[in-house]
């Protein structure tokens, strides 16, 4: 199996390192990410300026940094730099969960769906940290690699993305886990503004921790009860249920 791995923490993340080590034992890994720190990119793919792409190590012809974007570098990774199309792409491990509305930031899960919009199998993982904000990613990358072999045994439906948050207090080989809908986050960002050392005003996006609407089902009730949760996302955002009511808004007689 030739598995591409993928982040948005960066190519030296201790997420990411765990991931490829434990992808090795079931496949041909090859690992293509940010040579920096993504987080929140979304799915955002670089057009203005050139890419710049550094093999990362002499010892692995088949790892490579790229000043971009997670996107930037799936897609330069499938189209470019591969032998031929992965067999499946898995993002991560992320520092940090990426539940319910984070998702619609996330450069981890983008990297995903850019496989997904190419027509490659894909999942994203995240660890949850613990209450003392600190992470372990062994659990996540054995799940990992238990997921990614289910996904070439049974297959994902076109467009569609396993989306995964895993605790970082569950234990090695614990794969207890619940499929679960994308629930609620609860964001309190707040705008800061400051003022440079030459007067002018400057602003920095940051906030509060993030909280979670914590609902039956949901990946965010998963997570507060230190489950893993797998969702299945998908690139398809139509809301089929309004499509008819819309409709009925006679929008062509303006």
């Amino acid at each position: 199996m030739l598995i591409l791995v993928s982040n948005d923490d960066g190519f030296f993340s201790d997420g990411i390192k765990a991931l490829a080590k434990r992808l090795r034992e079931i496949g041909d890994v090859w690992l293509v990410a940010p040579d920096r720190e993504q987080s929140a990119s979304g799915h955002s793919l670089t057009l203005h300026r050139p890419l710049r792409v550094k093999s990362a190590s002499k010892k692995r012809e088949q790892e490579y940094m790229v000043d971009g974007t997670p996107t930037d570098c799936v897609n330069l990774a499938v189209n470019k730099l591969m032998p031929r199309r992965p067999d499946i792409v898995v993002s991560g491990i992320n520092r940090g969960a990426n539940l319910g509305d984070d998702v619609t930031y996330s450069g981890t899960v983008a990297a995903a769906l850019e496989a997904a919009l190419l027509g490659i199998p894909a999942i994203a993982m995240s660890a949850i940290p613990t209450a003392n904000d600190d992470y372990a990613y062994e659990a996540a990358a054995d799940f990992a690699a238990h997921l990614a072999l289910k996904v070439k045994e049974n297959g994902l439906s076109p467009g569609t993305v396993l989306n995964v948050n895993v605790p970082s207090e569950t234990a090695l080989g614990d794969h207890r886990c619940v499929v679960a809908r994308m629930g609620k986050r609860l964001y309190s960002d707040i705008v800061e503004e400051k003022i440079d050392p030459r007067g002018k005003p400057y602003y920095w996006i940051g906030g509060s921790k993030v909280l979670s609407r914590v609902e039956p089902g949901t990946d965010c009730e998963a997570a507060d009860q230190n489950k893993i949760s797998v969702t299945p996302i998908q690139l398809d955002m139509t809301n089929y249920n309004f499509l008819s009511k819309l409709a009925n808004w006679k929008l062509e007689g303006w």
